[in-house]
């Protein structure tokens, strides 16, 4: 009787050694695999540097865009946007706001101060490294509520002074040249014609731009643009006012300046627009 029980003793200590020994073997299996695991997320995380969301900021002396001074003082731009994986496609939001007013005239006949406001969208699809597609609803509403209208921010009627959507193309011809082609669809934003008999005929303007980096060193390069506006349509086009002009032609000198670990963009545009017999110089500091 001693000897079987010494017997059912080792047999179930044998078992309870080999349980312990399955549990252990189970415990450390699952210790490796979660260090694994840790350890190639953590290199992921590393290697992986892709940003899906950026943001950005400008301080300006002025905002100009295709040959027009949209405001001639002081202003902060910025944005956010979405960016895929692959880097071909971006979607985004766009505003500007002014530090100082300019004088407008309101519904009653008087003077009155409105600061720049937009708030723009704005959608990007790159179909290969030299070419892309672009449309952009841009949305000023400075002053609207100022002449006394009412301000309807989705409304995109033609009279109504302040919303558009144009559709954009542009082709580097070289890593140095682009060319951009922008079309103002439906006549958004004033961009119509009057009839004799007092109809309206969209304008469907067309926005040709070259530009070209002409000199580059380490830390600064200067480019040459010129651009011109035309209807096939109509006479009167968005930006002239009869036939189509050479709107916007001149040159933009780009530094990086260094303030100790940070570099700081700095773009000075001097800007010439024939039609209009304006000629301005933009500072735009890129402040991240």
């Amino acid at each position: 009787m001693k000897r079987q029980t010494e017997l059912f003793l080792q047999k179930s200590l044998k078992a309870e050694n080999k349980k312990q020994s399955k549990t252990l073997l189970v415990l450390l299996s699952f210790l490796m695999v979660l260090t694994f695991n840790l350890a190639s997320a953590q290199e992921e995380e590393i290697e992986d540097d892709y940003k899906p969301f950026n943001i950005g900021a400008h301080l300006k002396n002025m905002h100009t865009w295709h040959g027009f001074v949209v405001h001639q003082g002081v202003m902060m731009a910025t944005n956010i946007e979405y960016n895929s994986r692959n880097e071909k496609f971006t979607f985004g939001f766009w505003g500007g706001a002014s530090f100082s007013g300019a004088d407008i005239v309101s519904n009653t006949g008087e003077n009155v101060s409105a600061l720049y406001k937009e708030f723009s969208i704005y959608t990007k699809y790159r179909v290969s490294d030299k070419f892309f597609i672009e449309a952009v609803s841009h949305n000023n509403y400075t002053g609207v509520e100022e002449r006394g209208d009412k301000l309807h921010y989705w409304r995109y009627d033609k009279t109504q002074g302040y919303n558009f959507v144009d559709v954009n193309f542009g082709y580097n011809i070289t890593p140095n040249t682009l060319f951009y082609l922008a079309t103002i669809v439906g006549g958004g934003s004033g961009d119509y014609e009057v009839e004799d008999d007092g109809s309206l005929t969209d304008s469907w303007t067309h926005y040709f731009e070259v530009s070209s980096k002409v000199w580059k060193n380490k830390n600064s390069s200067l480019s040459l643009f010129a651009g011109g506006a035309w209807s096939f349509i109509t006479d009167k086009t968005f930006y002239t006012e009869e036939a189509g002009n050479i709107i916007n032609v001149g040159a933009t000198f780009n530094k990086q300046i260094s303030i100790k670990n940070y570099n700081l963009p700095v773009d000075v545009t001097v800007m010439w627009n024939p039609e209009k017999e304006k000629t301005v110089l933009q500072l735009d500091i890129t402040l991240f």
